[in-house]
């Protein structure tokens, strides 16, 4: 079954856009599986730049269908915006689903977001205020409003007039905040429902039967396995599962239509927002990451903070994903530093752990085991094939393969499509066949982890 997931193994940013861009060409879908517009992607593709945000990169291809799966909370505002921008720059939307079963991010969502990080004070988690925590707690909480709530005026205003009785008397007495008029929402989600309802359908059955006929599907993640809300570092997670597993409650497909799991890590680690982050750089060799790597998030244009490699996150990563590969990316970032540094395990009151520890406390207040390597001082920017990379290089992801136990397919070595280096004949074969930089070879290694 030809089902292909990518998934970010640290706190998200990873560039997993570009590399679902990379290999989209062979796609008949790319679905867009959790998260909502508190999540982005960017993708250049020639002298254009896409910020992606809540439509899955396959848009940018005519012939693939991007569909938005029920595990995605829709900002319908936001998502029409950012139709509409597609449609200004000539990529038709035309081939984008939504699923009817995935949920509605409401302006109360976004009013309880803030109001709930100001009284957070020093705790707060340092979200987006984009409304996605707030809607996925309605969701579970059996408050939440769907898409298919849209299609029906009388159902959806119930449901609000439910949803608002309760909300409304929270605003006003606990935030001494404004309230919410009912009639307000309906009118301006109503007109919203016009121009999505030829998009809304039963998305759990069309993938089902594209991956029973044999359809190429790309299920792309947001964020990454650290801020997955049972995986990640509680509390600074975020509200859903970028992780393997929301693939299935995010799509209603099962695990036996995927055969592929790729895993996207940045050559080094960073995260944006607050929580614990063990080989963080908060002097030169942080700075010089940020500035190399223009460590900026797509949606929430804050700095990101930036650090070495942590090989302990990666391996948990692999494990709980069960990745069968891995794509590299910023590898040309590294190229100005003499000494490479790769945490290898955590020291904790006179212990070392070299797999993620069972206890938040040991993760808070540990210090990282380096291992150092030598780096390679030169640009790597133009290399496109295994054979032009320094031999520091080489070594750098032999060790990251022997770390995670897990192959190493794909090497990016700058933002641009072609700067991309396919390290097997296999991860070649299901990329794009773009250009002479592709690598025909293959490359046996020595086998000895936004917020909302």
């Amino acid at each position: 079954m030809p089902g292909t997931v990518i998934v970010g193994v640290q706190w998200g940013d990873e560039g997993k856009g570009k590399i679902t861009d990379l290999m989209a060409d062979r796609m008949d879908f790319v679905v867009r599986y959790s998260g909502g517009n508190n999540a982005g992607h960017t993708v250049v593709c020639g002298e254009e730049v896409f910020k992606l945000h809540l439509i899955p990169s396959g848009i940018l291809y005519p012939h693939i269908m991007a569909v938005i799966g029920n595990g995605v909370v829709i900002n319908p505002e936001v998502l029409l915006q950012e139709m509409s921008e597609l449609s200004s720059r000539g990529i038709s939307t035309g081939n984008l689903k939504i699923s009817c079963n995935a949920h509605l991010v409401m302006p109360y969502h976004l009013a309880f977001d803030r109001l709930g990080e100001i009284s957070l004070g020093s705790a707060k988690l340092g979200t987006t205020h984009r409304g996605i925590g707030p809607a996925y707690s309605d969701k579970a909480e059996r408050l939440g409003m769907r898409v298919q709530d849209l299609l029906d005026e009388r159902i959806f205003r119930k449901k609000l007039e439910s949803a608002l009785e309760r909300k409304n008397a929270i605003l006003s007495k606990a935030f001494e905040h404004e309230t919410f008029d009912v009639d307000e929402i309906v009118r301006k989600y109503m007109e919203y429902a016009e121009v999505l309802r030829p998009y809304i359908s039963d998305t759990s059955l069309l993938l089902f039967n594209a991956l029973e006929e044999g359809k190429n599907v790309l299920f792309e993640g947001a964020q990454g396995t650290m801020l997955d809300i049972d995986h990640g570092t509680y509390p600074f997670v975020t509200s859903s599962s970028p992780t393997i597993g929301g693939v299935f409650t995010g799509t209603g497909i099962g695990p036996g239509h995927i055969e592929r799991i790729v895993g996207v890590s940045k050559a080094y680690t960073t995260r944006v927002g607050y929580g614990p982050f063990p080989t963080e750089e908060t002097g030169e060799v942080g700075d010089v990451l940020c500035s190399r790597g223009v460590e900026i998030g797509t949606t929430t244009g804050r700095k990101r903070r930036c650090g070495w490699l942590d090989a302990v996150l990666l391996r948990y990563a692999a494990r709980v994903n069960g990745l069968t590969g891995i794509a590299l990316t910023k590898l040309d970032v590294l190229s100005k530093f003499e000494k490479l540094k790769v945490c290898v395990g955590y020291s904790y009151g006179g212990k070392i752990y070299h797999d993620f520890p069972p206890h938040q406390t040991i993760f808070h207040k540990c210090e990282p085991e380096y291992l150092e390597l030598p780096g390679w001082e030169k640009s790597i920017s133009e290399a496109r094939s295994k054979e032009d990379l320094p031999p520091e290089a080489l070594r750098y992801i032999e060790f990251i393969e022997q770390a995670s136990n897990v192959p190493v397919e794909i090497v990016s070595v700058g933002p641009k499509r072609t700067q991309t280096i396919w390290m097997t004949e296999e991860s070649r074969a299901r990329g794009i066949e773009e250009g002479p930089y592709l690598y025909e070879e293959s490359f046996d290694a020595d086998n000895s982890s936004n917020f909302e």
